[in-house]
């Protein structure tokens, strides 16, 4: 999939097949367009176009309002489209000048000059253009002067696209992890860099990955403990000896070892998060942590993902730090016996 950061950058088709949104969370719901958007363009012989925005358009139009929080990143975004198949995704910078044209001039310059669209796949209650005055039908008036189709999708469709979103951040939020995972298709993740924290989890048995998330739009599970993989590239030499002594204290625990060789392997390791203010030491800042198991590499700077399977239990205060790492030791047998439980399936 090529991917552009401006239409400027996109080279107009002869046969372009587009769809346009946020396409937030590209959940069950998006891929069912998405899906139809791809069969469209190779029916057609076509390629497959897809044209979001990014900032999102209420970033811009209401600047003020830092509620507005995104399942994904554009990164997230755009990885996920291209499993999907897609050939080009445009990311058109949402700016008051863009969202100025006239209905006619989005159509002209957009759609028709710039991607060259011969076929549209669009939902019956798609607006566009100044103040949200374009709709479906200006936009069946055009194809026939441009000699482009359009394709509407179902208004049960974009009810389902609707709800899922809706329904996918309210259980992220609730902290309920599986449900969204239900509704996206897959687990959901945050990417983040690992940086240097107070270090009290290693006093307590229980040393913590802090991970720091750039994107200050994304979405962030409820506080709380979390059963989590995490992927990192790591020296495939360092990664083999760790994983034998894993293998000697717990057993495999998902460690994957390739050749020993000293190039960055892509790994996946089983720990669990914390998320939450620490209110235990009278923490001041919210935090994401992981304790990656039979772990103990220096990781400081590493980019990782961070994958959400479980919700284990809220975050609590408790009297002081020997009863938080009897908790956590509780935690950790939940999360292994979780772990037991999708192993034996």
């Amino acid at each position: 999939m090529k991917i552009y950061q401006n239409l400027s950058e996109f080279q107009r088709l002869e046969n372009a097949v587009v769809t346009i949104g946020t396409f937030d969370g590209v959940h069950f719901g998006h891929q069912k367009i998405i899906r139809q958007l791809v069969a469209k363009a190779k029916a057609d012989h076509g390629e497959s176009v897809i044209l979001t925005f990014f900032p999102h358009p209420r970033m811009i139009i209401d600047p003020e309002n830092q509620d507005l929080k995104l399942i994904n990143t554009i990164n997230e975004k755009a990885a996920i489209l291209k499993e999907l198949g897609v050939d080009h995704l445009i990311i058109t910078p949402f700016t008051r000048d863009f969202s100025n044209q006239t209905p006619e001039e989005y159509i002209q310059h957009t759609l028709v000059e710039n991607i060259g669209t011969k076929h549209i796949i669009i939902g019956y209650d798609h607006r566009f253009g100044k103040d949200r005055t374009g709709n479906l039908t200006d936009l069946k008036a055009a194809g026939v002067h441009f000699g482009f189709t359009v394709e509407e999708i179902m208004e049960q469709d974009i009810h389902d696209v609707a709800v899922s979103s809706t329904k996918i951040r309210q259980a992220l939020l609730a902290g309920d992890v599986s449900l969204a995972a239900d509704y996206l298709g897959y687990p959901f993740s945050i990417f983040g860099r690992v940086i240097k924290g107070d270090k009290i989890g290693r006093t307590i048995g229980f040393p913590t990955a802090n991970l720091f998330v750039e994107e200050t739009y994304k979405l962030i599970p409820g506080d709380g403990i979390y059963a989590v993989t995490v992927e990192m590239s790591l020296e495939s030499e360092k990664l083999k000896g760790k994983s034998e002594k894993s293998k000697l204290q717990s057993g495999d625990t998902g460690i994957k070892p390739t050749a020993s060789t000293l190039s960055l392997q892509p790994s996946t390791f089983r720990g669990m998060a914390y998320i939450g203010q620490r209110p235990t030491i009278n923490g001041m800042t919210r935090n994401i942590e992981v304790n990656i198991f039979d772990f103990d590499q220096e990781i400081y700077g590493q980019d990782i993902k961070m994958n959400f399977l479980k919700f284990l239990r809220h975050d609590v205060k408790f009297t002081g730090l020997e009863a938080l790492t009897l908790q956590l030791q509780k935690d950790k047998a939940a999360t292994l016996a979780f772990f037991a439980s999708q192993d034996s399936h």
